[in-house]
């Protein structure tokens, strides 16, 4: 079966709803994404004693061809090898639906092929291990492609295979109105739970977006720079090519401010935690205190998350929609969170509730949506260190440094305002606005630079203060940004 394609002009989209599900749609629930997980369970079992077998058989001096046969590691191969040991493995699988073994097993394939890619050099970015037996605390989740996936007519309900109705703990009118007037069509639906232990399903569905008038024509500036950061008042710093800053979101900083009720509610589930027996290597089963301590953990996550997450979405929203040219930069958030322990763990606790990587993936489809485009700054791109009056570059910044002072035309600014000018200006220059002029009218902005060297620029100056991770640069280049780019 080919892969599927998107139909010309149709867009792939998303919709997430929560569930008000009742006591037994609950457990059934549960035992669906338990079934998953026996499944994925049974197969990496089965996966890992064929290849430890060949293993051993090599060791005897065995030839390749006369090995224990390998096992078909593909989804429609492992599927074939559930359907004939799901009997004695799991006696009661006819009581979920075929979706949630199917989901496992999907899981499970996916992550074969990432760790085979990685190891023979096939797969980019960062090494991929061997996949890991899933327990009870996994997060459970069940993915459904075919049967009955539809929104119900009232709107505050939805269907899927051998589940049921479900409430839906909000409307689902959004969706239901594109699904009445034939301009969306359903591919699957997704149920998870949360930390929190709240249920959602995300209907994964294609839309179509009738070709008109973008909804940001002539609503603000053309071309725009963000900036984004970890510091209280300065989450994301959006300016013009002109050097005006057009506004400054702060950071809603909701994991920072929930800390001391975590970790008064951790410190209580510390002391609520079984003994440790060394003798049977075991600990008693959790009381009900302890689980209910720990939901109330989960709640505090879920709802810090949730409050990133609305002004994030309003944000980028308002990016899209008002602008015609907005520029990013390109950051590994992960990466400049991967070292530093204890020296930098305030740090690395700011960039995990600033959510930076969150701002560009938004955006990436929300220009789309709106007919603007995105200019994806290259990760050495020195868009901090380079000042937006001269256009020299100042090495020897540090992340402490919070204003720009040029060296060389006495320019004082504040760091994260010059940041973003650099970038609307990189943004200008690879995206003419049609019309535009310059600051002084005098021309299109089309030739102007960001950026003017005038001095060989030397790597690993301020990278090493502003991340932790080691500079990999190619012979014979040089930069001034860190791997990580410039966060703050």
């Amino acid at each position: 079966m080919g892969k599927f394609e998107i139909p010309q002009g149709w867009t792939a989209q998303a919709y997430r709803f929560a569930l008000d599900p009742s006591p037994a749609q609950f457990r059934a629930f549960r035992s669906n994404a338990g079934g998953a997980r026996k499944a994925y369970n049974t197969m990496l079992a089965l996966v890992k004693a064929v290849m430890d077998q060949r293993q051993a058989e090599r060791s005897y001096g065995i030839g390749e061809a006369d090995l224990t046969p390998a096992l078909n590691w593909s989804l429609a191969g492992l599927r074939k090898e559930w359907n004939q040991r799901k009997d004695e493995a799991a006696p009661w699988w006819a009581e979920n639906s075929k979706e949630s073994y199917n989901s496992g097993l999907d899981a499970l394939a996916r992550g074969l092929d990432a760790w085979d890619k990685s190891r023979k050099g096939k797969r980019a970015g960062a090494a991929v291990g061997f996949p890991r037996f899933k327990t009870a605390r996994s997060r459970r989740s069940v993915r459904f492609t075919t049967g009955a996936i539809r929104v119900e007519a009232d709107r505050h309900h939805v269907a899927l295979p051998r589940l049921g109705r479900i409430r839906t703990h909000e409307s689902t009118r959004k969706l239901a109105r594109r699904l009445e007037a034939g301009t969306a069509r359903i591919l699957s639906a997704t149920l998870s739970e949360d930390s929190s232990g709240r249920w959602h399903v995300a209907l994964q569905v294609i839309v179509q977006r009738a070709a008109s008038v973008p909804a940001h024509a002539g609503a603000g500036v053309p071309a725009v720079g963000v900036d984004v950061g970890v510091k209280e008042d300065s989450l994301m710093v959006i300016a013009s090519p002109d050097g005006r800053e057009i506004r400054r979101v702060p950071a809603p900083k909701s994991l920072t401010a929930a800390q001391g009720r975590l970790r008064a509610l951790q410190r209580r589930a510390a002391r609520q935690q079984s003994p440790w027996n060394p003798e049977t290597r075991t600990r008693r089963p959790p009381s009900k205190r302890w689980a209910r301590t720990n939901r109330r953990i989960g709640r505090l996550h879920a709802h810090a998350a949730a409050v990133r997450r609305d002004v994030l979405h309003k944000e980028t929203t308002k990016l899209a929609q008002s602008h015609q040219v907005i520029t990013v930069e390109t950051l590994n958030a992960s990466g400049m969170r991967s070292a530093g322990g204890a020296y930098k763990k305030g740090l690395n606790l700011a960039l995990s509730d600033a959510a930076l990587a969150e701002i560009r993936r938004m955006l990436t489809y929300k220009c789309t949506w709106a007919g603007s485009a995105l200019v994806e700054a290259d990760r050495f791109y020195p868009s901090s260190k380079t000042c937006s009056g001269c256009g020299r570059r100042k090495p020897n910044l540090t992340l402490a440094d919070r204003t720009y002072e040029c060296d060389h035309c006495g320019l004082r600014i504040d760091r994260d305002l010059n940041a973003a000018v650099n970038l609307a200006r990189l943004g200008e220059t690879r995206h003419q606005v049609p019309g535009e002029q310059g600051p002084a009218g005098s021309g299109p902005v089309a030739g102007r630079r960001a950026t003017r060297e005038t001095e060989p620029a030397r790597a690993g100056d301020a990278g090493g203060r502003e991340t932790s991770t080691p500079h990999r640069q190619p012979p014979g280049k040089t930069g001034t940004a860190s791997p990580q780019g410039e966060a703050a």
